[in-house]
C-alpha cells in the first residue's frame, strides 16, 4: 500500500507539474516517493493479535482485530509509571457487525481511557442485503438504460473486494447484464489476491457461500487491469462498462483521470460507495457541487451521482455503540471522540452519556490531556 501511494503521489506529481511547466507556475513536489518506502520498510515489525509486546519497561500493548479491513486492529496500550498502571485503548477504524466478508471486530480488555472514532456517530447504514439490488439498479439504469459508464471509486483494500464479491453474486443468480466490468488498480489486483490467501479472516456467511463458488472475486466479464495503457484505453472505450478504480475519496490515483474524463457527459454516473471527506472531490460530489476542479482545472458535473453508503466498513453508531458494550462505562475514566465531523461527533457524545460514560470529549486539533 505504501509503495502503491507513493507511485500515485508521482504520478500525480508529474500529471500536474506538466501543466504547471507549460502555464509558468511553480512545480510541486510528491508527498514522498517510492524510494522513501524503501528506506522506512525494514523499519516495520510483523507481531501477532492478541501478543503482548514490551516496548521498555514501563509500556507494553496488544493488537486486537478491528473488523474494518483485513489486518485492521485496535491497539491496546498499557503504561506504567510512578507505581501506577494506566491502560488506553485506540480504536482506530472500527469496522460493522454484519460485514459480508469480514470476522465481526472483537472484545477488548477493560480500558481506563478510549480513544475511538465517530465517523458514522449519528447515523445508520442502509441494509447490507439491500446493497446488491440497489447496486444491480444503478447499474441497468446507467449501461442500459442511459448507455453510459458507471465510475466507482473504490479503496483498493476492502471495498472493492465487497462490490466484486456483491456483483459475483449477481451474477451466480443470472441477474448480472452481460456488459464488462474492470477493477483498474494495481494495488486492488494484489489486495484481492491476499484476500483469497486469508480466508480465516472471512466470517461464516461468506465461507459457507464459497462452499458453491470457490471464487467469490470473480466473474464472467470481469477483468483485473495492471498496465497504465490497458487503464488509459478504458478513456475511448465507447461501450457501457463498469469501472471500480482507487481511490476510495476519489482524490488520486486512477479514478481521479476516469472521474475528469467522464464527468461532463450526462449517460455516466459516478457512484460513492462509503465515507469521503468534504475537502476531497469524492466529498465535494457527494455534497451535489455542480462544478469541481480536477488537477488545476475546473469541470462542470454532467454525470449523475449517486451514494451507496451500505457498503461503508466504517460500522454506523449501534456498530460502535456494540464495540465498547464489552466496557465498563464506570471504569472508563474518559472517552476521546476522533476521527468524525465534529456535529456528528456531539450527536454521538449525547448516545454515549446516555449508556453510562460519564466523560466523553471531543478534543480540538492540536489538544493536549494529562491522563
Amino acid at each position: 500500500m505504501l509503495l502503491d501511494s507513493a507511485h500515485i503521489h508521482e504520478s500525480d506529481a508529474r500529471y500536474i507539474n506538466r501543466r504547471n511547466k507549460a502555464k509558468g507556475n511553480e512545480l510541486i513536489e510528491p508527498l514522498y516517493t517510492q524510494e522513501d518506502v524503501a528506506r522506512a520498510l525494514p523499519f516495520f515489525k510483523t507481531v501477532l493479535l492478541h501478543e503482548t509486546i514490551k516496548l521498555n519497561d514501563e509500556a507494553s500493548f496488544m493488537f486486537t482485530d478491528a473488523g474494518h479491513i483485513i489486518g485492521s486492529a485496535a491497539v491496546h496500550l498499557t503504561i506504567r509509571e510512578h507505581g501506577k498502571q494506566t491502560k488506553i485503548t485506540f480504536s482506530g477504524d472500527v469496522g460493522r457487525y454484519n460485514d459480508e466478508i469480514l470476522i465481526a471486530p472483537e472484545e477488548f480488555p477493560q480500558a481506563d481511557y478510549i480513544l475511538l472514532e465517530s465517523t458514522y456517530g449519528s447515523s445508520l447504514h442502509e441494509d447490507t442485503n439491500l446493497t446488491a439490488n440497489k447496486l444491480l439498479e444503478i447499474i441497468a439504469d446507467t449501461c442500459l438504460k442511459k448507455r453510459g459508464k458507471l465510475i466507482i471509486p473504490s479503496f483498493s483494500v476492502g471495498r472493492t473486494q465487497e462490490i466484486v464479491y456483491a456483483l459475483n453474486r449477481l451474477e451466480i443468480d443470472k441477474k448480472l447484464p452481460d456488459i464488462d466490468f474492470f477493477v483498474d488498480s494495481p494495488l486492488s489486483v494484489r489486495a484481492t489476491q491476499v484476500m483469497k490467501d486469508h480466508s480465516e479472516c472471512f466470517n461464516k456467511k461468506i465461507l459457507e457461500y464459497m462452499k458453491r463458488d470457490a471464487e467469490p472475486f470473480d466473474f464472467k466479464r470481469l477483468h483485473y487491469i495492471t498496465e497504465a495503457e490497458e487503464s488509459k484505453a478504458l478513456n475511448d472505450r465507447k461501450e457501457p462498462c463498469v469501472i471500480i478504480s482507487a481511490s476510495g475519496m476519489a482524490d488520486a490515483g486512477r479514478v481521479k483521470h476516469h472521474i475528469k474524463n467522464n464527468i461532463r457527459d450526462n449517460r455516466n454516473t459516478i457512484l460513492l460507495v462509503g465515507y469521503c471527506e468534504p475537502n476531497s472531490l469524492g466529498g465535494k460530489l457527494m455534497s451535489g457541487r455542480k462544478q469541481v476542479t480536477i488537477f488545476g482545472e475546473p469541470y462542470d458535473v454532467e454525470a449523475e451521482i449517486r451514494i451507496l453508503k451500505s457498503m461503508s466498513a466504517h460500522g454506523d453508531y449501534e456498530d460502535l455503540c456494540q464495540f465498547i458494550a464489552c466496557q465498563d462505562p464506570k471504569q472508563v475514566k474518559k472517552l476521546f471522540l476522533v476521527h468524525g465531523e465534529y456535529e456528528v461527533q456531539q450527536v454521538f457524545q449525547g448516545k454515549l452519556i446516555k449508556k453510562g460514560f460519564p466523560e466523553v470529549e471531543i478534543p480540538y486539533m492540536h489538544q493536549a490531556f494529562n491522563i
